[in-house]
């Protein structure tokens, strides 16, 4: 597979149109339903797509801890290389492991090299380069389909779960984003019910970027806000229906019921909903990002990740561990704090920033 194959077209739209009055919904006590204004979306601005270009440039610049923290250290250690013996092994697979890849995972990379130079006598830097590549690539290899949706399915139904902190609420407000601009109809569902500033944060992103959002107070069933948001979804022909939901510690078995029961109620109004569980992982954290990642697994049907502040961490190798210890693809990278910071993941893309 090649390292420089074209990157697909991502999330990444910046949006020029005239902003709309923003709109908010807020289930009420007498009320039994709440009606949707749907505002008119204005045609994209071809000037306003970034390039591919662009995008692929942005990614660099976000892993360039990452990069410098290991991957540039890893150059030196290959340049003038020219045998493999196993003090160069135990060197790299510490290397490795120091990068957040894992003990697990780094295993793996080092067998991989270990069988390629029995077959070859003589291997020099860019050989080894080139095959660390390609085996990282095939550890990434889960998301070559992740990146599809069946547009049959509407509304399409997106379930974020995640710790607190991780930056979910700020995924969700960026994908949101990305979406509406492309011309979809969207719905944003506050189901984090157990923190005020949970609530409040996503109001506030739902009126910047102009989506609608239903929401309660503070301490309502998350089940309940999770229902209203469907049918509101449904009853307004809502193209895309994202829904946060509570992040307290991940050891905390009440939270993982509570994440069932709101899971139970969307697949009981739609049949193949949650289309997307998406669990939201902080990579500043590195491998404990991995712990948490598993912990909601066992609990939670989660299809898909997303991996944030990569461009504030020299951790970035822990989605390589992740992504091969989980065998969940990675759909969505965080790459920056502005609203159209985010990007569908591509393996290629990734692992060429990382030796750039």
């Amino acid at each position: 597979m090649g390292l420089f194959d074209k990157i697909k077209r991502t999330l990444n739209i910046k949006d020029n149109s005239k902003d709309l009055e923003p709109k908010s919904i807020e289930k009420k006590s007498n009320n039994s339903s709440q009606t949707l204004q749907n505002n008119n979306l204005n045609t994209l601005n071809p000037d306003s797509v970034k390039s591919d270009l662009f995008k692929k440039e942005k990614l660099d610049n976000t892993l360039v801890k990452t990069r410098e923290g290991f991957f540039n250290k890893m150059k030196v250690f290959f340049s003038g290389k020219n045998t493999i013996d196993d003090d160069f092994l135990d060197s790299l697979e510490e290397m490795l492991i120091s990068a957040d890849i894992g003990v697990p995972t780094t295993i793996k990379i080092i067998e991989s090299v270990e069988r390629y130079v029995k077959k070859n006598k003589y291997i020099d830097d860019q050989e080894l380069k080139h095959i660390l590549k390609q085996e990282i690539i095939q550890l990434l290899n889960l998301n070559d389909n992740s990146n599809n949706i069946n547009t049959q399915h509407k509304p399409y139904v997106m379930l974020f779960v995640g710790v607190n902190g991780v930056g979910k609420t700020t995924t969700i407000a960026k994908l949101a984003h990305s979406l509406k601009i492309q011309g979809n109809k969207v719905l944003i569902g506050a189901a984090d019910t157990f923190r005020a500033a949970a609530i409040d944060q996503l109001d506030s992103w739902a009126n910047k970027i102009n989506v609608p959002i239903i929401k309660q107070s503070m301490g309502s069933d998350p089940a309940s806000v999770a229902f209203d948001t469907i049918q509101s979804g449904i009853a307004n022909d809502m193209d895309y229906i994202l829904i946060d939901t509570a992040g307290r510690l991940h050891n905390k078995i009440n939270l993982m019921a509570e994440l069932e029961k709101i899971n139970n109620v969307i697949n009981n109004l739609i049949s193949t909903a949650p289309h997307e569980v998406i669990l939201v992982l902080d990579a500043s954290t590195g491998q404990n990002a991995l712990e948490q990642a598993k912990q909601f697994v066992k609990s939670t049907s989660v299809n898909c990740l997303a991996i944030t502040k990569l461009d504030g961490t020299a951790k970035g190798g822990v989605v390589i561990s992740i992504c091969d210890q989980l065998s969940i693809p990675i759909k969505y990278i965080g790459v920056g704090e502005a609203i159209d910071d985010l990007q569908l993941f591509n393996k290629v893309s990734f692992v060429d920033s990382l030796f750039k």
